[in-house]
């Protein structure tokens, strides 16, 4: 199934019907899919790596900054490492029907708590082509459709991943509209998106604050909103100070960019004095910025 342009309102609806399906999906038919879907990543690398060239040469023209541009980037690493995640996902224990708490009333009456798929998920993101896949897998292994409305910015690259998605899954049985993109990133399709009561249930945003506010100002459907990352590292007086350099070298520099990059570093006083100058040669030898406080300069 090719991931063709329909109105938003079709692909909204088309998903409401193969969620019904999906969430009803036996186990073993919801990891065959998501096994197809990472074969597929790997079969069709060179084409997802040249639709994501042509996103990256737009963003280089269009003066994008190097962390925008380092979330935009394919390359046959990542790729393989989507891949290797979808695998992961297939493998993990199927949450639809968990019991997640429950007793037996005086009257006899058994009353438990379960997990069930919520319905139609839509994503809304920005920048990373990753996401189109990753958030798919997700769905489909917890029995829910997906509609995907991903940046202008990765229109290539989020066009050819959701296409090799929706065909994977499709060829083992998987109703059409389990997983679907809106085509182009403006205000108006998101605004259609947010506000498509009768078919979406839920909606993931996975973006800057202009993205959220811009949700918030118009979404009628149901929003889960993620607080903006500012993750820290925190070496106690116990920890092994070279490995500690490491994992404060690891969460800084692997991939700046992201919203999981380390930005704070806090250390016991106890440990300051031997483990400071080093990390500060080392992160300073990288390139980092650092701002600290007054006893740091001490």
């Amino acid at each position: 199934m090719a991931v063709e342009t329909f109105s938003v309102a079709t692909i909204c609806a088309e998903a409401k019907r193969a969620s019904r399906v999906l969430a009803q999906l036996d186990t073993g038919i919801k990891d065959a899919a998501l096994l197809a879907m990472a074969d597929a990543l790997t079969e069709r690398a060179g084409e997802i790596l040249e639709a994501n060239a042509r996103d990256m040469e737009a963003g280089a023209d269009g003066d994008l900054g190097a962390a925008l541009l380092d979330r935009l980037a394919l390359t046959p690493t990542r790729l393989a490492g989507m891949a290797d995640d979808v695998r992961r996902i297939a493998a993990l224990p199927d949450p639809v029907g968990e019991v997640i708490e429950g007793r037996r009333l005086r009257n006899g009456l058994d009353l438990r708590k379960l997990r069930v798929p919520l319905g139609v998920v839509a994503v809304v993101y920005e920048a990373r082509p990753n996401v189109t896949i990753d958030c798919a897998a997700l769905c489909l292994k917890s029995g829910n459709a997906i509609v995907l409305r991903g940046s202008s910015i990765a229109t290539h690259s989020n066009a050819v991943l959701a296409s090799v998605a929706a065909e994977a899954v499709a060829a083992v049985g998987l109703p059409e509209g389990s997983v679907s993109l809106v085509a182009g990133g403006g205000r108006e399709e998101l605004a259609e998106v947010a506000t498509a009561t009768e078919s979406v249930d839920l909606i993931i945003p996975r973006g800057g604050q202009g993205l959220k506010a811009a949700l918030s100002a118009v979404a009628t459907v149901p929003v889960v909103y993620a607080a903006a990352g500012n993750c820290h590292v925190y070496v106690d007086a116990s920890a092994d100070l070279d490995a500690a350099r490491a994992i404060v070298l690891n969460a800084k520099l692997q991939r700046p960019g992201t919203c999981n990059s380390a930005e704070t570093l806090l250390v016991h006083r106890d440990a300051a004095p031997a483990f400071l100058p080093a990390a500060i040669a080392d992160l300073r030898a990288a390139g980092v910025e650092l701002r600290v406080d007054g006893r740091t300069r001490a």
